[in-house]
């Protein structure tokens, strides 16, 4: 048996639940880890079973049913107090359903195809096509050599 399975079994053991034989008492007589933490853990045990749990107060019960009739006295009676939790549910209701409208009145505003000729679509175009426009800086840097095979 090995350490972790007597480990597994001690609380058994520290109450006296199952009895100390066979491979256990061969573990424990072996390891004196093993053997000293069986050892504590009935000291614990023999200690908790002396504890003895105070008594609560005879004025106990009287002082907790007064505590709670206070309590129910400051509680708002009746009056609009059920009404707030259904208005706070309905306004949150609106509010999720009309940002999610906006959302997807945004989402489709931005889908729509932008007339040529406007700012905008000229803007977009230079945008989509700026690797092409940079080429053509290259083109106007280049000095044009003139052909010396060409007769005059």
């Amino acid at each position: 048996m090995t350490c972790k399975e007597i480990q597994e079994v001690m609380p058994d053991l520290a109450l006296g639940l199952a009895p100390v034989s066979g491979e256990n008492a061969t573990h424990l007589r072996s390891c004196q880890v093993c053997a000293e933490k069986l050892s504590e853990m009935q000291k614990t045990m023999a200690l908790l079973d002396e504890w003895q749990a105070p008594q609560p107060s005879p004025y106990f019960d009287t002082r907790l049913k007064a505590r709670l009739r206070e309590e129910q006295a400051k509680a708002p009676a009746g009056g609009l107090a059920w009404f707030r939790k259904p208005i706070f549910a309905a306004v949150a209701t609106v509010v999720v359903a009309l940002s999610i409208g906006i959302g997807l009145y945004q989402r489709n505003s931005d889908n729509q195809p932008i007339q040529p000729g406007t700012a905008v679509s000229d803007l977009q175009q230079l945008d989509k096509n700026h690797d092409l426009y940079s080429d053509f800086d290259v083109l106007d840097d280049l000095q044009v050599q003139p052909d010396v095979t060409a007769n005059p």
